[in-house]
């Protein structure tokens, strides 16, 4: 498959499929001697449709190059994988408490302020300690 046609079926862009290499995650096949396409083996589809889901979970480019290296190596056990799945949740569980406490704040900040006046008494930028 020429990239054009890798990008289309995977669902991405040819500069994503390009970064992907850069980054290790897909190989580059080599380019004909004659000066003619690359052309990618098909299951390089597949590999960038789990980078672009594992993606969407959260997980990051170094992440998902480990995620990927224990697919390849048949010795790997599943137990490293949810080990890693878990710690990709408690991270996420930890966002979410940081951003309810941000919530919190905010609507302690609305709450506290008139909606109206001069900015110079905005009860909001002085939380914030603004100052001119």
């Amino acid at each position: 498959m020429r990239i054009g046609e890798v990008a289309t079926a995977a669902g991405v862009g040819v500069e994503t499929i390009r970064f992907y290499e850069r980054k290790g995650l897909i190989k580059q096949p080599p380019k004909p001697a004659n000066g003619g396409f690359r052309s990618y083996p098909k299951d390089t589809v597949a590999r960038i449709r789990f980078v672009r889901k594992a993606q969407q979970l959260g997980f990051s480019l170094k992440e998902i190059e480990e995620l990927l290296s224990l697919v390849s190596n048949p010795s790997s056990d599943c137990a490293t994988v949810r080990e890693q799945a878990t710690r990709k949740r408690q991270d996420v569980d930890a966002k979410i408490a940081q951003l309810l406490s941000i919530r919190a704040s905010l609507d302690q900040l609305i709450q506290s302020c008139p909606g109206k006046g001069a900015l110079t008494q905005c009860s909001i930028l002085d939380a914030f300690g603004a100052e001119e």
